[in-house]
């Protein structure tokens, strides 16, 4: 982690937070750098290294279906399984918010939530230094 994000860690570990609030069912959420290199997180039973860099080469296979299919630029990618859900959002063009949530989760909820969280939180990483 860099001096820059250590000095936003803390703004980001609140939106996190306050997606959690909003978004019954959702068990954490992290952010990290595109390239996958954790900026915060909340995730209290999963390896956010791992998952990083996991959701890192998922993104990049995800960019790539989008530009194949003439879909235009990576905003957001959903994964089901038995156990609930992992979705990954854009947080502008630095970093990726990725949300795990349970099988009962309201995706349309967590949608709306984690957009918004995501707009914030790249408005966070692009703020001038010292901001």
């Amino acid at each position: 982690m860099t001096i820059e994000s250590e000095a936003i860690a803390p703004g980001i570990r609140e939106e996190l937070l306050a997606l959690r609030d909003q978004v019954r069912h959702l068990h954490g959420g992290m952010v990290a750098s595109a390239d996958g290199m954790v900026i915060a997180h909340d995730l209290p039973d999963i390896e956010p290294d791992g998952l990083a860099a996991l959701t890192a080469a998922a993104i990049g296979v995800a960019k790539r279906l989008a530009d194949v299919t003439g879909q235009g630029a990576f905003e957001e990618s959903l994964t089901r399984g038995s156990g609930g859900y992992v979705a990954a959002y854009s947080a502008g063009h630095r970093a990726v918010l990725t949300a795990v949530a349970g099988p009962d989760t309201n995706i349309g909820r967590l949608h709306l939530q984690a957009r918004r969280t995501a707009a914030r939180i790249a408005a966070l990483l692009d703020a001038p230094p010292g901001r």
